[in-house]
């Protein structure tokens, strides 16, 4: 059985499974683990292994543009201080504890050691997302879970890049840094240039499926020409998906945005079923290849760098709450630079949502196959995806109901406001028109005014004033964006009930 029949049947597995989790109220990510423990236990699998780059760029790529498009600049700005802690600090931190016992109790390389710390420090948001967008949770708890997610990323990647690069004798300990210095902030002036290139081009492709095609052409490109110049590929990719997310969605039609979402969205799911199977096959491979003694000794040492994960990651949120809230008594609850000061609750569940997912798996597979430990690296990883997934991703619904974490109302309430100052830029841009069908939009627009949760989906029967309406409330959207009036969780919301109702509006015409 190939490659290609192995997806097929992962992904039929998948389907089912996720639907399942919608019903459970558990994230598909925690189902697709299981889904890809239970093929790679089917007989007759084959042990599959792919290039170490190629596994990079394929899996890693497609998912640092998509979480990077979700995570404005601002974000970064408006909470760089929890940033820091739990992207930087954070995975320093785990990365070197991991490193630690595997090179004290396991007697691993150094190089592999740290390799190791590198591949199981990065936390995957798509989990814990999955399950928090289920509850009206602290905005900002959530924008700082999708903030780690991106960036530690780029970190545990630099870092698991020099362990890879000392081992194969590409850099000395001496040339590691300046390299680095050298690596990131490169790669983010080739993300801003390629960025720049992308919106120009955006213009050029608008309304055609190439518009689609581009977007993937220089995601990979971006990573891989990043890769063949030395600098950081992640870093790259980040950048440019940035930048994309600035300025390329107000020169792309509704169609191009709706198609474009939705392929994105589907690319990344199934890169997670095909990163879960080729884990899955190859863990099965080496459980195979190693013999009792042996097989338990890795699953001792596994089940430990699991627990290293999860508790490094607990004691550090509350520690970094506790500090925080000491340093903000003592300024009399002032803070400046992005400080904020958790409460225990909500610190307690962010410790929870450490849950490992593509990133881990991709940069397993990355390894060398004759690089030290690759096995116990390889099988470690396995472990420590799937316990944080199935052990922290299935009690995270009941962890949400036990801390009776106050809801947070006010992405309903700035939606409210938001779209009622979109319905009466709509009527303003009706002003002066007469005629039934002008009369029939404004009576529809006032009633939706009228009555703010109510989305605007009325039929029209005149296409060139709806489509005159719909594009004032588009300006109007993008506008207050850049004016940073609204949020770009509200901007994505509304941005996607104006095209849909372009969409609907064209039809109709």
């Amino acid at each position: 059985m190939d490659l290609f029949e192995s997806t097929l049947i992962l992904l039929v597995i998948a389907v089912a499974l996720v639907r399942v989790a919608d019903r459970l109220a558990m994230p598909y990510p925690s189902m697709l683990a299981l889904a890809g423990g239970c093929v790679a236990a089917i007989p007759g699998m084959p042990t599959l292994s792919l290039e170490p780059h190629f596994v990079l760029a394929l899996f890693v790529a497609p998912a640092a543009l998509d979480a990077a498009y979700e995570l404005p600049l601002r974000e970064i700005r408006r909470n760089w201080v929890p940033l820091t802690s739990l992207a930087v600090l954070l995975v320093m931190a785990t990365a070197g504890a991991v490193a630690w016992f595997a090179c004290t109790v396991g007697a691993m390389p150094v190089a592999a050691a740290v390799a190791l710390g590198a591949i199981v420090a990065p936390p995957d948001a798509a989990a814990a997302t999955a399950v928090l967008q289920r509850f009206n949770l602290p905005r900002r708890a959530v924008s700082v879970l999708q903030g780690e997610s991106l960036l530690n990323d780029a970190v545990a990647l630099l870092i698991f890049g020099v362990a890879v690069g000392l081992e194969s004798g590409k850099h000395g300990a001496s040339a590691t840094l300046p390299s680095l210095l050298i690596a990131v902030p490169g790669g983010i002036a080739l993300g801003l240039a390629l960025g720049a290139l992308g919106v120009f081009a955006s213009r050029k492709l608008a309304g055609s499926p190439t518009a689609i095609i581009y977007q993937f052409v220089g995601t990979f490109g971006a990573w891989l020409l990043a890769d063949r110049l030395h600098l950081s590929s992640i870093m790259a990719v980040v950048a440019l998906g940035m930048v994309s997310a600035r300025y390329v969605p107000a020169r792309m039609g509704a169609h191009d945005r709706v198609n474009a979402n939705a392929v994105w969205a589907v690319i990344v799911f199934v890169l997670n079923v095909l990163a879960f199977l080729l884990m899955g096959l190859q863990a099965r491979a080496i459980v195979t290849d190693l013999d009792p003694n042996g097989l338990r000794n890795a699953l001792i040492f596994a089940g430990a760098v699991l627990a290293i994960v999860i508790v490094v990651r607990i004691v550090w949120v509350m520690a970094y709450g506790w500090l925080v809230r000491k340093f903000a008594a003592r300024r009399k609850g002032e803070s400046g630079g992005g400080l904020a000061a958790p409460g225990a609750r909500v610190g307690l569940l962010v410790s929870w949502c450490g849950m490992r997912g593509l990133v881990t798996l991709a940069t397993a597979l990355a390894l060398p196959d004759d690089f030290p430990s690759r096995n116990v690296i390889v099988l470690s990883a396995f472990a420590v995806v799937l316990g944080t997934l199935i052990f922290q991703g299935l009690t995270m619904s009941a962890l949400i109901g036990w801390l009776d974490i106050a809801p947070d109302e006010s992405l309903g309430d700035e939606l409210r406001r938001v779209r009622n100052a979109m319905l009466r830029e709509a009527l303003a841009a009706l002003e002066g028109k007469r005629g039934e069908a002008a009369d029939a939009l404004r009576s529809g627009f006032a009633q939706s005014l009228a009555r703010t949760e109510t989305k605007d989906t009325e039929p029209s029967e005149s296409t060139a004033m709806r489509l005159a309406a719909i594009e004032a409330q588009r300006r109007l959207l993008i506008e207050w964006r850049d004016d940073e009036r609204l949020d770009d969780d509200v901007f994505h919301r509304l941005e996607s009930e104006l095209d849909w109702a372009e969409i609907d509006a064209r039809a109709a015409g």
